[in-house]
Parts: C-alpha cells; sequence; structure tokens
C-alpha cells in the first residue's frame, strides 16, 4: 500500500511523517525503514527505525533510487514500513510528469513484498495523478 503526505515546500509535511513513523513502532510488527535525503532528523526517531540517508548513495537516477529500494526491500524480510522524506529529491524525479510511474512501481513492490511506503510529496492535492488521490491521508 502507498500513502500520501502532500502539500507545497514548507507545509509541515515532515512534521507529519515523523509523527506517523514514530506512532508507528508501536503497532508495526516488522521493521521500519526511514529515507532521507540527509541525517538532519535521527534524533527526532525512536531507536527502532533505521534512518538511511540517501546523499550517502551514488545514485543519480530515478531508476537507480528504485533499484536501491528494492535492494532494502530484498535484504529485510521482516520489512514492514518504507517512510520516504522529500520525496522528489531522494527520487531523483525531475518532473511531476515521473511521478505515476514512479508510484506505479512502489505500489508493485508493495503488492509483491508486502511492504507499505508513506511518502511525503512536495505536490498539492489536486496535482496528485487521479490513480493515487485515494491514496492521501494528509494534505496541507
Amino acid at each position: 500500500m502507498i500513502q500520501l503526505i502532500v502539500g507545497a515546500k514548507g507545509k509541515g509535511k515532515t512534521k507529519h511523517l515523523l509523527e506517523k513513523v514514530n506512532n508507528a513502532v508501536k503497532t508495526v510488527d516488522g521493521n521500519i525503514v526511514y529515507l532521507d535525503k540527509n541525517s538532519k532528523h535521527m534524533y527526532e526517531l525512536k531507536n527502532r527505525i533505521r534512518l538511511i540517508n540517501t546523499s550517502e548513495f551514488p545514485f543519480t537516477s530515478t531508476d537507480e533510487f528504485i533499484g536501491f529500494l528494492c535492494g532494502i526491500v530484498s535484504q529485510d524480510h521482516d520489512l514492514q514500513e518504507v517512510y520516504l522524506d522529500s520525496f522528489m529529491d531522494v527520487a531523483f524525479i525531475k518532473d511531476k510528469s515521473e511521478i505515476p510511474d514512479v508510484f506505479n512501481k512502489l505500489d508493485k513492490i508493495s503488492n509483491q513484498f508486502s511492504v507499505d511506503f508513506i511518502i511525503s510529496v512536495s505536490l498539492e492535492a489536486d496535482e496528485v495523478p487521479e490513480e493515487y488521490k485515494s491514496k492521501v491521508i494528509v494534505a496541507l
């Protein structure tokens, strides 16, 4: 399953994402991973959550990002949830028109491996691709 937290830059999406991931620790049985473009929020995450700073890895395209994400999923059979902050930056999405294709790939990975993706993305609610509007859990 994919869930989306959407809104313009600076509207507080990260705050909602951090609150959701920290609350998930109480209810999720499996492992939780939080991907971000830096380690700025390291001390805001509960210690059971694995923070991955994507800027430390040498990928530079959306396809490489998807491969990186598949590597994370494949190495952890107990992975239950992946939180993605600053999604457009982390996934190297240069143009909003690329988003449906990336969401479709994440949806396929989610369904095949039973991993939920909770994504913070700098889009207004009306910019979310039609087939993913029902996945919006927070619109700022």
